[in-house]
């Protein structure tokens, strides 16, 4: 009686987690490689964000440094300060705005990164 049962028995596994996720990943991979309806929404999303950061920084800097010379021509007073033997007009435009310059492209590039990073996490687990 227990060799009928024996023979009977079948075993049921669950397919391991990497298997699923490379046939899954593969297909994302493919829609987006050959420009599905699926691929094209991953994509869209991605230039999305790209565009949003993009536009998000250079407004960034398009307020900040085209607003000084706004600021210089309506309050007159601010041209005359001198900050260590400097004309402010000259401290700001000539010596601070490259590092500030360098920070925003520092900022830039990490929250692309960061992006890429989320989009390619995305298609992974899809």
């Amino acid at each position: 009686m227990t060799a009928d049962r024996d023979a009977e028995r079948v075993e049921v596994t669950v397919p391991r987690r990497g298997d699923r996720l490379t046939v899954r990943q593969g297909s994302v991979l493919h829609d987006i490689d050959e420009h599905t309806v699926l691929g094209d929404v991953y994509l869209r999303a991605l230039a999305r964000a790209q565009l949003r950061l993009a536009l998000l920084v250079s407004g960034a800097v398009a307020v900040t440094l085209g607003g000084l010379p706004l600021l210089f021509a309506v309050v007159p007073s601010v041209r005359t300060v001198r900050v260590l033997g400097l004309g402010l007009p000259w401290l700001l435009l000539g010596i601070v705005a490259y590092p500030l310059m360098g920070a925003v492209a520092w900022f830039f590039v990490r929250q692309a990164e960061h992006t890429e990073r989320e989009y390619t996490d995305l298609v992974e687990r899809s």
